[in-house]
């Protein structure tokens, strides 16, 4: 019995498919489809891809991409999903955050002090006798 990479080869061959138009077609780099075709998955980026992989050559071919990915499970074993280590999550350091958050508030501050400063009304701008003048000497004049 062939192995799932020869059995996708055969039938991209049969096909007449060559494989840079099936990288194309897939979007899967020719190293990654002739590492498949090779059944060389433990250089592949991990099972999910593989799979992925798996399921989009099996597309571009009209094969079905459940049965291939049947094929290739029960191929590998249940093991071998198991390879790849998992890594704990490392939540962000809290320092860091603080410090852009501490940063922002400061630009925060020096821009609307800077725009207090250009919108500022400006008294000295204006002629002596308009900015010492009464508002209320217009209706004086006009009653006497």
């Amino acid at each position: 019995m062939q192995s799932i990479g020869q059995f996708l080869r055969h039938e991209r061959e049969v096909r007449q498919v060559s494989i840079e138009e099936l990288s194309q077609t897939t979007r899967i780099p020719v190293r990654m489809l002739e590492r498949i075709e090779r059944d060389r998955f433990e250089e592949l980026p991990g099972e999910v891809f593989v799979r992925g992989f798996l399921k989009s050559y099996a597309r571009a071919l009209g094969l079905p991409d459940e049965a291939i990915l049947d094929r290739y499970a029960l191929e590998r074993g249940p093991s071998d999903v198991r390879t790849t280590p998992i890594l704990p999550v490392i939540a962000p350091e809290r320092g860091r955050r603080f410090g852009i958050a501490i940063a922002l508030v400061i630009l925060l501050i020096l821009f609307t002090l800077a725009l207090s400063i250009v919108l500022r009304p400006r008294a000295q701008d204006l002629p002596n006798e308009i900015s010492l003048a009464p508002a209320n000497t217009t209706a004086v004049g006009a009653s006497g």
